[in-house]
């Protein structure tokens, strides 16, 4: 008899699992530690004021802050940049959301394959991720020279941007079922992902995801200081 395939549950994980991003934490404490120079916040300093202010985006904010990080990442020694994810998701490992924590920790009981998949540096990630029981993790690389330091580039950028077609290839990879999966996103950037499996649910979404959840029936959670609610 042909063994049965794993159920599959894929998580996003900024905003989703932790409460806040992994990468603006790294961006913040390469700052800190002077593997970036200091003037770096000057890059995002006026979206991330007009965000708190909402008088913009959270993404402007953090397109901002992407091109800052890869205007300066080419030299960066891979060494540095790794204890500095390091030491981010140390600090942090404990700030997440209790719903997705706990749905996590439910799901692996149950037996599911549980998939994570973000923007964020991939080794942060890992150090982030692998504690919660995660079984495969995705994330942006980035290129190495031969002096083990950073070009500038990512890698396979194609990929990494398409959360469905990560989803697809691990199901192939790994011998996973759709059947009963659970996809948990935060934004509408995770509508292709959560689309794929039967049991979709959106996070904290912001109003493009919740217009499109609602619009198709989907879950949604919100979780707002001690109290966790369907809307």
């Amino acid at each position: 008899m042909a063994k049965a395939s794993k159920k599959l549950a894929v998580f996003d994980i900024d905003g989703t699992i932790f409460r806040s991003s992994l990468f603006i934490e790294l961006v913040e404490e390469m700052v800190r530690k002077e593997i970036f120079p200091r003037e770096v916040r000057s890059r995002y300093e006026k979206q991330y004021r007009m965000w708190l202010e909402r008088r913009g985006s959270y993404e402007d904010y953090l397109n901002a802050m992407i091109a800052a990080f890869m205007e300066n990442l080419k030299g960066v020694p891979y060494d540095e940049f790794e204890k500095a994810g390091e030491a981010v998701a140390m600090a942090n490992k404990n700030k997440v959301y209790r719903y997705t924590r706990d749905l996590i920790k439910t799901l692996k009981k149950r037996g599911y394959f549980l998939l994570a998949i973000s923007q964020s540096p991939k080794g942060t990630l890992d150090a982030f991720c692998k504690r919660l029981g995660f079984n495969k993790i995705y994330g942006r690389f980035y290129e190495l020279g031969p002096t083990d330091k950073f070009t500038g580039e990512v890698v396979d950028l194609h990929l990494i941007s398409n959360k469905a077609n990560i989803v697809k290839r691990a199901i192939q990879k790994e011998d996973l079922s759709l059947k009963d999966s659970y996809g948990i996103g935060d934004t509408d950037g995770d509508i292709p992902m959560l689309e794929l499996v039967d049991n979709p649910i959106c996070f904290n979404p912001n109003a493009k995801l919740y217009r499109y959840a609602k619009l198709n029936g989907w879950k949604v959670v919100v979780e707002r200081k001690d109290v966790i609610y369907e809307i």
